[in-house]
């Protein structure tokens, strides 16, 4: 197997100017440039560019999949719109993810370097478009990505059973959620063990239009007139400024309890133990339905066969005449049915006395002797 690399990037807050694009160009010729993505492969080579310097000067997004396991997902966020402490609470016991300032932002890093790779054929395309949204959701106050993270240290047993899970849960699972978990390989059941539970605030669902019409009308005017302003003036933070100021307004789950590392390896082995007896039931239903098929299938065979007669001996006689291994195996089959027909309906003894018939005018063709024996 070859070695392969693929790398992309995307920005979002702003598009790349043709100078950024010359820049980017001169780290590789054959990469795929455009005014908010950069994107390449590798079969043998490698990335001129550090992609942290590349994300500290350009980009909002990057993806990295190798085929020997290596995935790597950076995400860039602006800081005056997250609580780097709050980050910091949900990553301290985390190992392979790291949350780096630069300038203005902050940089989360998350590498997972021994990761067994599921897809030899996975080129990487396709994935950072499926986990892009995961950034708004971060900037509009959603913290379950964080959660996952705090998973992968529980998958990883880097964490006590007594240690305590961020929020209550993430439930329910968003397609980008979904994404991640499988992007870095994280255990189905244990992510479906903590998504039994809502997240701590509205975050699991979207606000209903009452509630955000509540939460516009008691905004001071003075604020509505700024947050317009910056709207106009193209501000690509406005509405996720407001959506994390609007969920989080109290609300009825804020105070939920939480799961323990231990409680949620326990729940994700139950729901395991009932996913296999599920599949186990779903595959001897199968068999079942599968048996059944053959069953009806060989009875109505069997009963054509009944219903030819004596025409069935001329016809093993024919086949037996081509010398042929296709001829042979479909002389013996017919015997077997035959045989099986004879054992139901008493006429064993004419059935033998035939088949002995066959054997002494055939014995010289020991390649149909060989069939017959394998019948029994």
């Amino acid at each position: 197997m070859s070695e392969y690399q693929y790398y992309e990037f995307q920005t979002i807050d702003r598009p790349l100017s043709e100078a950024d694009r010359q820049s980017l160009r001169d780290l590789s010729t054959r990469a795929r440039i455009t005014s908010t993505s950069f994107t390449n492969s590798y079969d043998w080579g490698d990335l001129k560019g550090n992609p942290a310097d590349l994300m500290e000067r350009w980009f909002d997004l990057h993806l990295y999949l190798a085929n020997w396991g290596t995935r790597r997902l950076m995400i860039r966020f602006p800081k005056r719109l997250v609580d780097l402490q709050q980050f910091d609470g949900f990553l301290r016991e985390v190992d392979g993810v790291e949350l780096t300032p630069s300038g203005e932002n902050l940089i989360l890093d998350i590498v997972c370097e021994d990761q067994e790779p599921e897809d030899y054929s996975d080129d990487g395309s396709g994935w950072l478009a499926a986990l892009t949204p995961l950034r708004a959701a971060v900037l509009g106050g959603d913290l379950r990505l964080f959660y996952l993270l705090w998973l992968m240290a529980v998958q990883a047993e880097t964490l006590g059973p007594e240690e305590v899970a961020p929020l209550p849960g993430i439930g329910p699972m968003t397609d980008e959620l979904e994404a991640f978990a499988h992007f870095f390989g994280l255990d189905a059941d244990l992510v479906a063990a903590a998504a039994e539970r809502p997240a701590e605030t509205v975050l699991s669902s979207p606000m209903a239009s009452d509630a955000i019409r509540r939460f516009v009308a008691a905004l001071p005017d003075s604020e509505k007139t700024e947050m317009l302003v910056r709207l106009i003036e193209g501000d690509p933070y406005v509405a996720s400024e407001l959506r994390k100021s609007a969920r989080s307004l109290p609300s009825a789950n804020s105070a939920a309890a939480t799961h323990t590392a231990g409680e949620l390896q326990a729940r994700a082995g139950a729901i395991r133990g009932i996913r296999k007896r599920e599949e186990e039931e779903r595959l001897a239903a199968e068999r079942k339905r599968q048996e059944e098929k053959e069953a009806n299938a060989r009875r109505a065979r069997l009963n054509a066969i009944i219903q030819r007669g004596d025409a069935v001996w001329r016809e093993v006689e024919t086949e037996i005449a081509r010398r042929n291994a296709p001829g042979y195996n479909a002389a013996a089959s017919l015997l077997a049915d035959l045989k099986t027909i004879a054992e139901e309906n008493g006429g064993k003894a004419d059935f033998t006395r035939r088949l002995h018939s066959i054997r002494e005018r055939h014995a010289q063709k020991e390649r149909f002797i060989e069939r017959l024996a394998a019948l029994g």
